[in-house]
């Protein structure tokens, strides 16, 4: 069987990126090393912390400039408590991300991209890939009682992760696909999906509002176990 590495030289992949929390440092490193090998997917989906990671990384912002801004990042420069329904209002969190991503529509990014939100109303995932990018990542991003909803075409939107936790459910399913699975303290069980190879980092350190610092030991944790995986036999099921 081929090696992952060889896969993904081979021919077209996509490319979904799961919630987790504060994951985003852990996918920031894994797409550092698809950065190193030139390795360029034909579409990125994502929930909440892949929403944010893909998001940007789809839209031009290099896995470097991600890292040195989430490296520099202090729980000041997104807490912003007030009255609603969530802790934060997320008006910081919002202007960051309108600060820093290079593009504003999603139609206009260097990667085509769908990143998932949760409907309020309805209950069921929204998968956006049209319209703001700093929207629909603010929106992906919304953990209850975290973050407050996202208003958007007067509805209210919360985290993609609550029925999408992998993030591909904007994907078509005849593409391979490699997913990176970021662990859940719910231990639940991985997802498979068909033409899908899932890297899942063992290791990885649980970052917080509270300790933003390990999260750049999360990004070498994640760059390290991306390095190995690409040298495993393509599998539907990838843990290192």
């Amino acid at each position: 069987m081929q090696s992952l590495l060889e896969k993904l030289r081979g021919g077209p992949f996509n490319l979904a990126l799961s919630s987790g929390f504060f994951g985003f440092y852990a996918h920031a490193g894994l797409l550092s090393v698809l950065e190193d090998h030139d390795l360029v997917p034909r579409f990125v989906s994502g929930s909440s912390a892949g929403a944010l990671a893909g998001g940007l990384w789809a839209a031009g912002v290099s896995a470097q400039t991600m890292s040195r801004v989430l490296f520099a990042l202090e729980r000041r420069d997104f807490w912003d408590p007030g009255l609603g329904l969530g802790l934060l209002r997320g008006r910081l969190f919002r202007e960051r991300l309108e600060n820093l991503v290079p593009v504003s529509a999603m139609e206009d990014a260097k990667i085509p991209l769908a990143l998932s939100i949760y409907d309020i109303l309805r209950r069921r995932t929204s998968v956006r890939d049209r319209g703001s990018i700093s929207a629909a990542i603010h929106a992906s991003c919304a953990l209850p009682g975290l973050f407050q909803p996202v208003w958007l075409e007067r509805r209210p939107y919360s985290d993609g992760g609550i029925r999408d936790r992998p993030g591909w459910q904007g994907l078509d399913k005849t593409t391979f696909t490699l997913a990176h699975d970021l662990p859940s303290r719910a231990k639940r069980a991985t997802q498979t999906r068909p033409h899908t190879s899932v890297v899942s980092m063992t290791g990885l350190p649980r970052v917080t509002p509270f300790s933003l610092r390990r999260g750049n030991e999360a990004f070498a944790v994640a760059r390290a176990g991306m390095q190995r995986a690409l040298a495993r036999r393509v599998e539907d099921l990838v843990v290192v």
